[in-house]
């Protein structure tokens, strides 16, 4: 998408907000600003400076940004010194309605961070609140922090690029990353298709995680037979945490939840928690959804020493050195059924939980390392004393981890999608 001479076409002219802190950053952000104008964009640089005066001012002034947040910068530099917490959340609220603004006129489309420990939580703070599909990408070396990453990121579709080295002063090194950074999101607003998805075919989502992948690959060409547009969700925690989070903006209009382990991994601390919501935005929306209990039959404990040691007695399967998968207990079944019937008892909209009698994942069947039909036939008992409309579960003798299983998934899905859909 470049000319000749290595600059945006016209009519290619994209905004890009760079998140910065003028303060302590001034003379690397100008270089930031120097290498996105040379590539033929508009740049706002939005400073949200707390400490002192910046050397120059940003497009968007901190005075600004801490006016839109409901103090003045007098008081924002006041609390950084005694209470720098209020100061650094008045500037997330003064930049996300900044921004908000300039995406409402059309303006951004695309932003930028770079910085530390600090700009990265508010640039990251900032990016949360932008539509999906819009380039996001913070440059910081924070971006391989483990204790932090899952807060920059959370769910959301943020590019986190490592520098490696601090931004104190421009330097060759550093230089080659933030260099490296800013085509990056140079690349990103020149390609993007922006932030409007359509599509012809009602989208659903499709959970999706390893013990289930054969059943999962063999929906999602059924699905697409039969007019839908599948999209599938990895439910390692932070796939079906964002599936929830869409559903509720309206991305998709079913949900063929096959792995719905996330419910037992957050009661009982699995690697794989996706929080307490699972299952509410449908059950809250009233969509077509069709379940099934892959991945109850498991705890993730790859890595939890603790937790690995408390279960040694009970059926333990090492799929690599990180994934070392921990058979469900008839109690944790027991509990797990009950959270489950108690949400689905507020469901707006249709479904049906199918229950597999033959396994409910590849590690859970006939021959494999957690098979435990008496420990499965506990849940099925339990969810059906609990659930209001015991009509809705449906047993199928079948194996979950075969291409039937998904057969029966998908016609039973289709048959819930046509006889909802609004006349």
């Amino acid at each position: 998408m470049t000319g000749s001479n290595g600059e945006t076409p016209q009519g290619c002219r994209k905004g890009i907000v760079v998140v910065c802190n003028l303060d302590t950053r001034g003379e690397d952000i100008a270089i930031v600003k120097e290498l996105i104008r040379g590539r033929g964009h508009d740049c706002y640089l939005l400073d949200f400076s707390m400490e002192e005066p910046p050397p120059f001012a940003g497009d968007i002034t901190c005075e600004e940004v801490a006016r839109r947040g409901g103090l003045p910068i007098e008081q924002v530099r006041e609390y950084y010194r005694v209470k720098r917490h209020l100061a650094t959340e008045n500037q997330i609220r003064g930049a996300v309605a900044i921004v908000g603004d300039l995406l409402k006129q059309g303006k951004v489309h695309g932003i930028f961070g770079v910085g530390g420990g600090t700009s990265t939580l508010v640039s990251t703070s900032i990016m949360k609140q932008l539509p999906f599909g819009m380039p996001k990408v913070m440059a910081s070396p924070m971006a391989a922090h483990p204790a932090y990453i899952d807060k920059y990121v959370g769910t959301r579709d943020i590019t986190m690029h490592h520098t490696v080295f601090d931004i104190v002063r421009m330097n060759p090194l550093l230089k080659a990353q933030v260099i490296n950074a800013v085509g990056a999101i140079c690349g990103m607003v020149e390609m993007s298709q922006g932030v409007s998805f359509t599509s012809e075919k009602p989208l659903v989502a499709v959970t999706s995680f390893g013990p289930g992948e054969m059943t999962v690959q063999a929906a999602i060409g059924m699905l697409e037979k039969a007019g839908f547009t599948p999209v599938p969700c990895h439910a390692q925690g932070k796939g079906d945490k964002a599936m929830e989070e869409m559903i509720r903006d309206g991305a998709f209009q079913g949900v063929l939840d096959i792995c719905t382990g996330g419910i037992v991994e957050h009661l009982f601390g699995g690697n794989r928690d996706p929080g307490p919501e699972r299952l509410m935005a449908a059950v809250a929306t009233g969509i077509p959804m069709v379940l099934a209990p892959c991945g109850l039959d498991h705890l993730s404990y790859g890595g939890n020493e603790e937790k690995l040691a408390a279960t040694r007695d009970r059926r333990q399967y090492a799929m690599d050195s990180l994934r070392v998968q921990v058979r469900t207990t008839p109690e944790e079944l027991r509990r797990a059924a009950a959270v489950i019937a108690e949400r689905l008892n507020q469901a707006k909209g249709p479904f049906t939980f199918l229950i597999p009698l033959r396994g409910w994942s590849s590690l859970d069947k006939e021959g494999r390392p957690l098979y435990e039909p008496e420990t499965d036939a506990v849940f099925v008992e339990h969810l059906r004393q609990n659930l209001r409309h015991k009509d809705r579960i449906r047993e199928v003798d079948l194996d979950l981890y075969t291409p039937e299983f998904a057969q029966v998934a998908v016609a039973e899905f289709v048959r819930l999608f046509k006889e909802n859909r609004p006349s």
